[in-house]
């Protein structure tokens, strides 16, 4: 009776692991997968690129070509004062100059006489050309070229933006992970308690132990309950965090149900899925990277301010040409037929114009240093991450090998205890240790996923499973 029941004490812990998982997993892959394609965050960083390109558009509005219509009549007692009647047709180049065509046609008896034309009208053919401020730069090319460095930026925070939301739901899935597998140890471990029990009462009742053994074991069981319940809550609360990143098509949130598990050995998969594997310093390509694009662009757009407030140091002097000429002989080109002016103005202190220049300039240098800094801490960041999944690994594999000691030493103790030579105090301290052992041994694989996910983060490539 005594070698029956000891045989139930011999009973694996680690059976749990021989069990048939579930129907469904969801593998870490396809989980981000579904992230990046449905989640509300990241169809908001694509929206703010599309807001960036329309910006781009509306920059561009500034060298529309414009029509322009002008007409006024004045009647007073049968009288026609005037009947005036200006048309413009303006074209914007992209060096400040501007190329327009017209026609005039004003009548009336009390028409200014400097604004008589003849019946048929006068067509006009002019140019104004900016020599002081606005040809080099203005206005126009400065809110375009900003729109163009303003979507090479939202692109790059796109980027970011993606990643970050890519790496809190990793973490929630390792979160997941985590819980899942210690409460499936738990429950194993529970199990045991329970075959433990049943054959020391077993014992007991047949005369071959002590019944204070049956309260040891009883205290075990009821120890093991609550660490599995306060899993279970754990277990729940991740499982929820997890559905927050969980959505379909049309913007439908799904909840993870209790048939679906994680993949097992994810620390064996999480470097392929993330595309952390074999990564080196030297083949970064911080140049291209999405936080360093970003404060580039940051520069480049405060650098096109800093030349539109430098010019604006400059005099106004706008010079304009316009040829006019009747209607019916404009291909007679006639160089006394013309009209032209010059308008100037410079202030005399330029304290206004000087002062923003030296704010531009500023802002400049700020980020410039901004950009060198953070593109020193990126690279000690990713080093420094680089040698923290070199550590983990080598901390698996220790644990790995303390789990399997452990064991080790709960089975020559069930086995003495066989033969009377042990006790279930001997045998319960060494089931601790190895539960102890397994429970950092998840912990350890969870902070070696955790850190090449930090290092995804890093990298910033959200690009990593298209």
């Amino acid at each position: 009776m005594r070698t029956i029941i000891a045989c139930f004490l011999l009973f694996s812990v680690y059976s749990w692991s021989q069990n048939k998982a579930s129907d469904s997993i969801l593998t870490l892959d396809a989980y981000l997968g579904y992230v990046k394609q449905f989640h509300p965050l990241v169809k908001q960083a694509n929206i703010q690129v599309s807001q960036a390109q329309a910006g781009i558009i509306a920059s561009r509005g500034g060298f529309d070509p414009k029509i322009e219509v002008d007409y006024e009549n004045k009647q007073f007692k049968s009288t026609e004062y005037y009947d005036l009647l200006n048309t413009t047709f303006k074209i914007p180049t992209w060096y400040g100059v501007e190329i327009k065509a017209g026609f005039d046609q004003m009548d009336g008896v009390y028409l200014n006489p400097q604004n008589t034309t003849p019946d048929n009208g006068l067509a006009i053919l002019g140019i104004s050309v900016p020599l002081g401020q606005g040809l080099l730069i203005n206005n126009r090319m400065a809110d375009l070229k900003k729109a163009k460095l303003y979507a090479k930026l939202s692109q790059a925070e796109r980027d970011l933006e993606v990643a970050n939301v890519l790496y809190l739901a990793s973490n929630s899935y390792f979160n997941w992970y985590k819980n899942y597998n210690e409460f499936k140890l738990y429950e194993t471990f529970l199990k045991n308690a329970k075959v433990r029990y049943d054959g020391i009462t077993s014992l007991i009742s047949a005369g071959d132990r002590p019944a204070i053994d049956s309260v040891e074991a009883g205290i075990l069981v009821k120890s093991r309950q609550l660490s599995l319940e306060q899993s279970r809550l754990k277990l729940v609360k991740s499982k929820l965090e997890l559905s927050n990143y969980l959505w379909f098509d049309n913007n439908l949130p799904l909840e993870l149900q209790d048939f679906i598990t994680p993949e097992t050995a994810l620390e064996k998969t999480v470097e392929s899925t993330l595309k952390t594997n074999g990564l080196l310093l030297a083949n970064i390509d911080f140049e291209n990277h999405p936080k360093i694009k970003s404060l580039q662009n940051k520069v480049s757009i405060l650098e096109v301010d800093k030349r539109l407030k430098g010019n604006l140091l400059l005099p106004t002097i706008n010079l304009n040409y316009n040829y006019i000429s009747e209607p019916e002989f404009v291909e007679d080109f006639n160089t006394l037929n013309y009209k032209y002016g010059v308008n100037f103005s410079f202030p005399l202190f330029l304290r206004k114009e000087r002062g923003n220049f030296k704010i531009a300039k500023f802002k400049l240098q700020d980020a410039e240093l901004d950009l060198q800094f953070e593109n020193q801490v990126l690279k000690n960041k990713i080093e420094y991450q680089l040698e923290e999944i070199s550590s983990l690994k080598n901390q698996i594999n220790i644990a790995n090998e303390l789990v399997a000691n452990f064991k080790t030493m709960l089975d020559s103790e069930e086995k003495l205890f066989l033969f009377g030579e042990s006790s279930l105090f001997i045998i319960n301290s060494r089931e601790n240790s190895l539960l102890n052992t397994s429970l950092q041994q998840i912990d350890t694989q969870v902070k070696f996923c955790v850190s090449n996910s930090d290092l995804f983060k890093l990298i910033a490539n959200p690009e990593f499973n298209n």
